[in-house]
């Protein structure tokens, strides 16, 4: 094994370039947003699987059923732009502002 050279061909060799995908699992137990950063930091949207893991804390915290945290988070989440560019995403800053107005924590 040895490491690849920018711009040589391995191919017209008879070299075989075999991709190693390491022992991840194929399905992650949190979304990828959950122990990332944007570029900036300040990147004011979240996946709605990374929201749905807050639910139950946030309704606990507010001191409401979190059916009704759902449905907020619904509420607040965006789809795809023109249908099919990028991935749906949760407004987190109107989240939390509408959680404030709704769900004040006493």
């Amino acid at each position: 094994m040895e490491l690849a050279r920018p711009g040589h061909d391995y191919v017209a060799e008879g070299g075989l370039v075999t991709p190693i995908r390491g022992d991840a699992p194929a399905e992650p137990a949190v979304p990828a947003d959950a122990v990332t950063a944007s570029g900036s930091g300040l990147d004011p949207h979240i996946s709605p699987a990374y929201a749905q893991i807050q639910v139950a804390r946030v309704a606990r915290e507010r001191g409401v059923d979190p059916a009704r945290v759902r449905h907020l988070v619904a509420e607040h989440t965006s789809g795809r732009g023109l249908g099919f560019i990028g991935e749906p995403a949760v407004h987190v800053l109107a989240l939390n502002l509408a959680l404030d107005q709704r769900f004040p924590v006493s």
